[in-house]
């Protein structure tokens, strides 16, 4: 078993019971696992790797709750710059038809390798589109090789635009092939022990592209084999107003009717999410991923974070798709969970430690986990750490974690997920990223030049 040992940092953030801040910090991991934290001088002086961590605040890994990987290949498309989320979408889907399995992977090691750089060591992602051959077992493969904690997502579409949904019917699936693929996905690929590095999530896409019942049979598939359950809710105020026309009931009301309330799940966004809604959240355990860049960058609204903590409901962060934010830096949407929650809801509605502590512990609340968030005996060994002598940083030392949220975010120095290093002095180690960049500009280009 190999072991290593983080020392000297400026300031260690354990997010454990007591929320310790330990100056002269240090962290001794065995194989995958934290074994000791505490000062430097208390811990072991040698391990088999040594990281000196004197110049950075140390952190757990960030969790990603929200994602769409395969949309880094769509940012900035010209005719998807300034619509809202449905006028957003309509844009988009023609393009996406034209997706291939190679995009898929080389999308997500692209999506991983930026959430890495900005301190993520666990994301899930939400992959709800399968043209040409796709697969979600191509998301699985690619994470593997990066080496990021992940929840694959099966998301999935089967209401078209002749039968009411928004999705052209060219791009859904039949509702018992989703269900026989899920299924199979979840029996071959998920593991539901302690430390996972792979888990396998049911998530049919939205209430305007999938059916009731195959909500209803998704809730019932997932709690049979115990795994967890994501999609979209109340995202804008077209998304609910599709609900009462359609449904007749709140987004919050249709989630609760069709077995869609409870710890096992959570869902995308609920920037509409009511006054009802957020005490059914909270009653039933049920979470949300809070994805604020996205939300204003389509004009969806200012999510009520603030008043859905009051009333504790389970929230974490996600940097949601890469053509709806146009970034993938998570402890940059740390940053504008803290501002926006201030446009909204007043300047003390946030601070900067409750909002770090969104992309930590309320990420693996949501996640349904209780091994990771933390720095602590017995947490899987996922950390990250931030160099703070740059100019971005410059006379904000006198609070060092407040720095990291408050001043221009940052990318990481040095990232451990499961007890090894995959960024090692802001490089990732375990893939040649330009070579990965090229061939995902090239494959950009020619997906958008497909569907003209």
């Amino acid at each position: 078993m190999s072991t290593l040992l983080i020392k000297h940092a400026r300031v260690l953030v354990t997010m454990d019971e007591q929320r310790r801040e330990l100056a002269d910090g240090a962290l001794f991991i065995r194989d995958h696992v934290i074994e000791q934290v505490g000062l430097t001088a208390e811990l072991p002086a040698v391990a088999d790797e040594v990281i000196d961590a004197r110049d950075h605040v140390v952190v757990p890994g960030l969790i990603n709750t929200h994602h769409h990987m395969y949309q880094s290949l769509t940012r900035v498309i010209p005719a998807a710059q300034n619509g809202e989320l449905f006028d957003w979408l309509n844009n988009l889907y023609p393009i996406w038809a034209n997706l291939t399995p190679a995009m898929i992977r080389v999308s997500t090691l692209t999506a991983m390798a930026e959430l890495m750089l900005s301190g993520c060591t666990t994301s899930s992602d939400h992959l709800y589109i399968y043209p040409n051959g796709c697969r979600l077992v191509d998301s699985i493969e690619a994470a593997q090789q990066i080496g990021m904690r992940f929840h694959a997502a099966r998301g999935s579409m089967s209401v078209g635009r002749t039968q009411g949904g928004l999705p052209p019917d060219s791009l859904v699936e039949s509702e018992a092939a989703i269900l026989r693929d899920t299924q199979r996905l979840i029996e071959t690929w998920h593991d539901p022990r302690r430390y996972a590095m792979l888990r396998v999530v049911v998530a049919p896409c939205s209430p305007f592209s999938v059916s009731p019942a195959l909500m209803r049979e998704s809730a019932a598939l997932a709690r049979s084999y115990g795994v967890s359950l994501h999609t979209h809710l109340a995202e804008n105020a077209g998304d609910v107003a599709y609900s009462r026309e359609r449904f007749n009931c709140t987004p919050a009301q249709y989630a609760e009717r069709h077995g869609w309330l409870g710890p096992d799940v959570w869902h995308a966004h609920c920037v509409r999410l009511d006054a009802a809604g957020i005490a059914l959240f909270a009653a039933s355990g049920t979470g949300v991923a809070h994805c604020p860049c996205s939300n204003m960058r389509l004009g969806s609204g200012i999510a009520p974070v603030r008043h859905m903590l009051d009333a504790g409901v389970a929230i974490g962060l996600g940097v949601d798709g890469s053509a709806s934010s146009d970034a993938g830096h998570l402890l940059g949407e740390v940053r504008q969970a803290l501002l926006l929650q201030r446009v909204g809801f007043g300047a003390a509605a946030m601070t900067a430690r409750q909002a770090l502590e969104l992309a930590t512990l309320g990420g693996a609340r949501v996640l349904n986990r209780d091994d990771i968030g933390a720095l602590r005996p017995g947490m899987a060994a996922d950390v990250a750490l931030f160099r703070l002598d740059g100019p971005g940083f410059a006379g904000a030392l006198h609070d060092p974690v407040a720095a990291l949220v408050f001043c221009t975010p940052a990318a990481v120095d040095y990232s451990i997920i499961n007890g090894r290093v995959v960024v090692r002095n802001g490089t990732c180690v375990r893939i040649d990223l330009g070579t990965v960049l090229e061939r995902h500009n090239r494959l950009a280009r020619e997906l958008a030049e497909a569907a003209r």
